[in-house]
């Protein structure tokens, strides 16, 4: 079983911070915007140039405040389904062990089985465990035959159902 090396990511701080210092960045460019646009306003007086300056000014912080307030909430979402992540890796692993204890696994048929899971062969899980390969494909046998199935495929369904 291979795996292709995943592509270098920003972590979620490093996300947050880019976002941060945009924001940061767009209110500086905001708050120039203002203060330029209220310099005409004292120097020109009320003309189209400095309306139409104003009204952009406006559009930017106005930008500014409602994009740095959408992004908290996007940030509380996220939080909340990492959490909730968290949770449910947890209670697929209990009701994998769960499961293991009533179908009265053995330790070693436990092992074989959470490797099944994972999607591994028999000639993999033996070379994994340090056993062989044959072991294992009887060892299979009589998690599938407790588990009520007849195939890896079954095992893993049992499983995904739950989650759907």
């Amino acid at each position: 079983m291979t795996t292709r090396p995943k592509p270098p990511t920003l972590g979620r701080d490093q996300q947050t911070l880019l976002v941060a210092v945009v924001v940061v960045v767009q209110a500086v460019a905001a708050m120039f915007f203002m203060a330029d646009a209220l310099g005409d306003l004292s120097e020109a007086g009320l003309t189209r140039h400095v309306v139409i300056e104003a009204l952009v000014a406006f559009a930017l912080v106005a930008g500014v405040v409602l994009g740095a307030w959408h992004l908290r909430i996007l940030l509380a979402q996220a939080e909340r389904r990492e959490q909730a992540l968290i949770v449910a890796r947890g209670a697929l692993s209990d009701h994998i062990n769960t499961c293991f204890r009533e179908w009265g696994l053995t330790a070693a048929e436990s092992d074989v089985a959470l490797f099944a899971l994972k999607g591994c062969d028999a000639a993999q899980i033996a070379e994994l465990r340090g056993a062989a390969p044959g072991t294992v494909r009887a060892q299979l046998s009589q998690i599938y035959a407790k588990a009520g199935v007849s195939s890896q495929a079954g095992l893993v369904s049992l499983f995904l159902d739950e989650l759907l």
